[in-house]
């Protein structure tokens, strides 16, 4: 069940190998923190948010407490970055592991409108491409939530952090070329999402994307 509770939301973050080792006191000050985010920001507090929210919450509730306790901001920078990077090759992996095989493009193509449609609630809208051919799968985000929050708290910095996630796990599939040029939380008026299927075994020069 999905809560919009500290403790939950955290516990479902992708920042548990790090949170669970916090001692007790420090853990109940990061799930309070939590708590005031999510009084803070209710107008995106519904189901199909709640998983970017755990992350975004927890993440920026963890940036600013590990500042609190006299550490670095470029530490604690990039202990959370490195946190969830370290979580997110783990998906990685496991993209990899089935783009190898023909079905994963057809699913792909189907999959990925339906999961932003259902993970993505009150504060986002995109743009999709159907009329694309068959070997593309091309969409724009033009308002995230990330953005939103990360502006109201002055904590732009963050994220290019979590943009940097679908390079880390879409920029290396087999035969599928990831391309875009920028996104909202790096200044641009959009991201700009597309995916080239590539013929099994054809030589291609894979996108710089950002």
């Amino acid at each position: 069940m999905r809560k919009y509770q500290g403790t939950d939301m955290v516990n479902r973050s992708r920042f548990t190998a790090y949170t669970d080792k916090m001692d007790k006191s420090d853990r109940k000050k990061l799930y309070d923190m939590v708590d005031v985010l999510i009084d803070e920001n209710r107008e995106f507090c519904d189901r199909n948010n709640h998983q970017h929210l755990c992350n975004i919450f927890t993440g920026m509730s963890l940036y600013t407490l590990l500042q609190d306790k006299g550490i670095s901001e470029e530490e604690a920078f990039s202990t959370v970055a490195e946190t969830m990077y370290a979580y997110m090759r783990t998906q990685k992996e496991k993209f990899e592991k089935i783009a190898r095989y023909s079905f994963f493009w057809p699913v792909i193509k189907w999959f990925v409108p339906i999961g932003f449609r259902y993970g993505s609630g009150a504060g986002w809208r995109y743009t999709w491409h159907k009329e694309d051919d068959k070997s593309v799968l091309r969409f724009e985000c033009n308002e995230c939530i990330y953005q939103k929050i990360f502006r109201k708290y002055d904590l732009v910095k963050l994220g290019p952090m979590f943009c940097k996630n679908d390079i880390l796990v879409y920029g290396e599939l087999e035969g599928i070329d990831f391309q875009r040029t920028g996104t909202l939380c790096q200044g641009y008026d959009k991201c700009d999402f597309c995916f080239v299927r590539h013929p099994k075994g054809e030589a291609f020069t894979r996108s710089k994307s950002q």
